[in-house]
């Protein structure tokens, strides 16, 4: 990307993130790219989906056999963020946003949309962290669902949303939401995100507790979501914005973003 549509996809996330911060209460936190084996142990990345990451090597004689990856989403990074913690029920619940870029061999994808900016090995997002007592871990689903679609609401963009069956959920999840936008040029809708109550899965991985009204320790909820996938959205608002001309009309909210362009012309 160049020139205007660079300019509009960095818009698109500095959006996202204003609105996940300045309207739904979430702290905007900035992460590292390379991580551990033991932190993506700890939110369910391996060892089943070690194929699907970028597995880098430190050089010199300090970093010999130590086998360090790209994060494949900022949901591992933030969820680690309270590793081996005991916070108080008071704290609860910890809404945490981050954009970044995301790395992802995509095994097994054997080609498919592998053109344009459906399916990459790198792309950015903007992801949402909720750590929540176990009491409301699904009403926080439903209300971080709701914080997705507010984007694509903001947007114009049409979508709809899919409860997943357990057979296309993630292994440590145990419900999902999908949010897909609809992309005039391939007539079908497409992900542009994932909503997902993990329960106590990753926390129990993590030990990352809570103190409870009778004193114990008890293990929080995790919870993750996208909110949105800055790539896929910048596709959908390039093609349900197109006019007959060939020019696109720069959705309202974005325009501040945008030195108040409106139109993006051929």
């Amino acid at each position: 990307m160049r020139g205007p549509i660079a300019r509009l996809h960095r818009a698109l996330a500095q959006f996202m993130l204003d609105v996940q911060t300045q309207e739904h209460g979430y702290t905007e936190c900035y992460t590292p790219y390379i991580v551990n084996a033991d932190t993506l142990r700890g939110t369910g990345q391996l060892p089943k989906f070690e194929e699907d990451l970028f597995a880098v090597k430190k050089g010199g004689q300090e970093g010999e056999g130590e086998t360090l990856y790209l994060i494949p989403t900022s949901e591992v990074t933030m969820t680690n963020l309270v590793r081996d913690t005991v916070v108080a029920a008071s704290e609860l619940p910890i809404k945490l946003t981050a954009h970044t870029p995301c790395f992802r061999s995509e095994a097994g994808s054997a080609g498919r949309d592998t053109r344009g900016m459906i399916r990459q090995h790198q792309f950015d997002k903007v992801e949402m962290v909720q750590i929540v007592h176990p009491d409301q871990s699904y009403e926080a689903l439903e209300q971080m669902t709701g914080h997705a679609e507010a984007i694509l609401r903001k947007l114009g963009l049409p979508y709809r949303v899919v409860s997943l069956c357990t057979g296309d959920m993630g292994f440590g999840a145990s419900k999902t939401y999908d949010l897909e936008v609809w992309l005039p040029a391939q007539n079908t809708y497409r992900e542009i995100s994932s909503v997902s109550n993990c329960e106590a899965f990753q926390a129990r991985r993590l030990q990352a507790r809570f103190k409870n009204a009778q004193g114990k320790n008890e293990l929080v909820h995790t919870l993750n979501g996208s909110g949105l996938a800055v790539g896929r959205t910048l596709v959908a608002v390039l093609e349900n914005g197109q006019n007959a001309d060939g020019s696109i009309t720069v959705p309202a909210v974005l325009r501040p973003y945008m030195g108040g362009l409106d139109t993006l012309r051929p």
